[in-house]
């Protein structure tokens, strides 16, 4: 007798991966042309987000915020600080640390930006106390994953 495909523990859509891959690619496709107009990709707002919220960072504090490598932010940080919102300068705490600052047309680019996320719920159509739930859950899940690469010994491609 086989199995039904509910009951198949290999059956597609009862992987977390798989479900976690395409909300993922959706939601960031959602941003997109909510972005396009502030001239952002995504990558490029997450960035924008952290040195709003925290003002000054170096490379590194921000490569742990947004649990990414310097080597992936390295090229995001060059065309924002091109497109004149960011500047990347020697940390005055540390000279051999990259300081990240914000240009005034970056700090003024946070007034346009506070309409996003009001925007992104309106364009998903769920309510907003759903959608922080997801957002709890997915905070869950990303620290179980932590956890369990932390025992493994793998690191997860991040420098965090």
């Amino acid at each position: 007798m086989t199995e039904t495909q509910t009951d198949d523990v290999l059956a597609l859509e009862r992987q977390v991966c798989f479900a976690l891959s395409v909300a993922a690619r959706n939601v960031v496709a959602v941003y997109r042309p909510v972005l396009e107009p502030l001239g952002l990709t995504h990558p490029q707002y997450l960035v924008m987000l952290a040195v709003w919220q925290h003002g000054s960072l170096s490379v590194k504090e921000l490569s742990r915020l947004l649990q990414l490598d310097p080597g992936t932010l390295s090229p995001l940080l060059k065309r924002l600080e091109a497109a004149g919102l960011l500047r990347r300068e020697r940390d005055p705490r540390d000279q051999r640390n990259l300081a990240l600052a914000l240009t005034e047309k970056g700090a003024a680019l946070r007034a346009e930006a506070e309409r996003i996320p009001a925007g992104i719920v309106e364009r998903l159509g769920m309510p907003v106390e759903e959608l922080m739930a997801v957002q709890r859950s997915l905070g869950r899940v990303i620290e179980a994953s932590q956890r369990a690469l932390a025992a493994s010994g793998s690191r997860g491609g991040t420098d965090a």
